[in-house]
């Protein structure tokens, strides 16, 4: 995860069991950001760190410093990064884009088609395209 995210020129901290997460937006075990940083836990889904993750590499590196905990009101900018965290698990080992799917289904994302797997895959070219558009996947839907 410190790897992916330093390739994004983000930093991932560690707090404390039990501690408080700052930059949560959700609270409990939920990742946090403040400016190029990612909080967790022990304890925070995979899924939780990618998607707040998620939200800093899809802003310029200029308006990263900005954020602290709420990254945005955009819907095309959330969807982009629920798309992105699917593409993501795929980087890390033991991870995959499945896990995360069914990890987000759980947590309660809602998609108008009832699943994550059936909105990555029948219903998310526009988050796909605000990506590829972006420089953040190629035309085959890699990350970059």
């Amino acid at each position: 995860m410190e790897s992916l995210l330093a390739r994004h020129g983000l930093t991932l901290v560690y707090v404390a069991d039990g501690v408080p997460i700052p930059g949560s937006f959700w609270g409990e075990d939920e990742a946090g950001i403040i400016g190029n940083t990612v909080y967790a836990r022990s304890d925070t889904p995979v899924h939780s760190l990618l998607h707040e993750a998620g939200h800093l590499i899809v802003l310029p590196p200029e308006r990263r410093e900005e954020v602290h905990t709420d990254a945005t009101d955009s819907i095309a900018e959330e969807d982009a990064v629920c798309y992105l965290q699917i593409v993501l698990g795929d980087t890390l080992p033991g991870v995959g884009r499945q896990r995360i799917m069914s990890d987000m289904d759980a947590w309660g994302y809602s998609f108008r088609l009832g699943s994550a797997r059936a909105w990555f895959e029948q219903d998310a070219e526009n988050a796909r395209d605000w990506l590829v558009a972006r420089g953040l996947l190629t035309k085959d839907g890699e990350p970059v």
